[in-house]
């Protein structure tokens, strides 16, 4: 795997349309550097991720400076009418053909990170496609490869075990119907896999109105959101953050003016075993 250097948030433009240029913009002007983004037209712009990398360009911050992340969406995850890739061609056609897209929308002949945006069965279809996406990052159109939506931990490390270039990101819900993927987190902790977490808000309105949230919203003075973004920071998680108003985006970049004790970390921890 490669030493690529991943800020510790990323800005998730899901769901945001026709607004995902001036969202991107905004949120890269005001401090994010890290841009997620998917070749699924059925929940992402992805042409306005390419859109705000030129504008941004234009006012000194280059493609370089960013970390640039996008996904291959396997067909039953696509609206059937918005497909970015032809349905009846081979799995390793369909992956190529959905890379070339994504280079044209992001106006990037790379990106910093390819992720499968969920597991395929029968297992040969994974291999297909991960073989497909190996061919990618060994052509330099990727500089490392992840999955997503993968919550079986005995599954990927067969896929691990099987891979020639092995995934460096899982991106994965984070909430309560998968255990918070406790030992999923933990073996990747284990072999330099980065977790990223999304919902990671809207899954967990119970720890957010907890008291012990309350109390830490009122010591640090800052919003429940701001204190389980830090948390998630305090543990080795890269949170994927998709506000849209310009206070909610700069109270997210102030998350490193304050750091959780030990003991706090262990009692929000104690929260995700409830």
């Amino acid at each position: 795997m490669q030493n690529i250097q991943i800020p510790p948030l990323i800005y998730g433009t899901a769901w945001k349309g026709e607004r995902t240029a001036d969202l991107v913009e905004m949120a890269v002007l005001n401090g994010f550097r890290g841009i997620d983004t998917a070749a699924q037209p059925k929940h992402y712009h992805e042409a306005g991720v390419g859109e705000a990398l030129e504008r941004l360009n234009a006012q000194g911050i280059t493609r370089e400076m960013i970390f640039l992340q996008s996904k291959f969406t396997p067909l039953a995850g696509q609206d059937p009418r918005k497909i970015p890739y032809d349905p009846n061609a081979p799995l390793d056609v369909q992956v190529a053909q959905s890379f070339k897209g994504s280079q044209h929308n992001l106006k990037s002949e790379y990106v910093d990170s390819l992720v499968l945006h969920s597991p395929l069965f029968p297992y040969a279809h994974l291999q297909k496609v991960w073989g497909a996406m190996e061919h990618i990052h060994k052509s330099g159109g990727a500089r490392q490869l992840g999955i997503s939506n993968c919550y079986d931990l005995e599954l990927l490390q067969k896929l691990c075990r099987d891979a020639e270039v092995k995934p460096s990101v899982v991106q994965n819900r984070f909430y309560a119907e998968s255990g918070y993927d406790k030992e999923l987190r933990k073996w990747c902790d284990g072999e330099g896999i980065l977790y990223q977490s999304f919902w990671s808000l809207t899954a967990n309105p119970h720890i957010l109105e907890s008291r012990e949230f309350f109390a830490l919203t009122q010591k640090y003075d800052k919003t429940e959101a701001q204190i389980l973004y830090r948390y998630l920071n305090h543990i080795g998680i890269t949170p994927l953050i998709g506000s849209t108003s310009l206070q909610h985006i700069k109270e997210d970049l102030d998350i490193f003016t304050f750091e959780l004790s030990s003991e706090e970390i262990a009692g929000i921890s104690s929260l995700l075993n409830d």
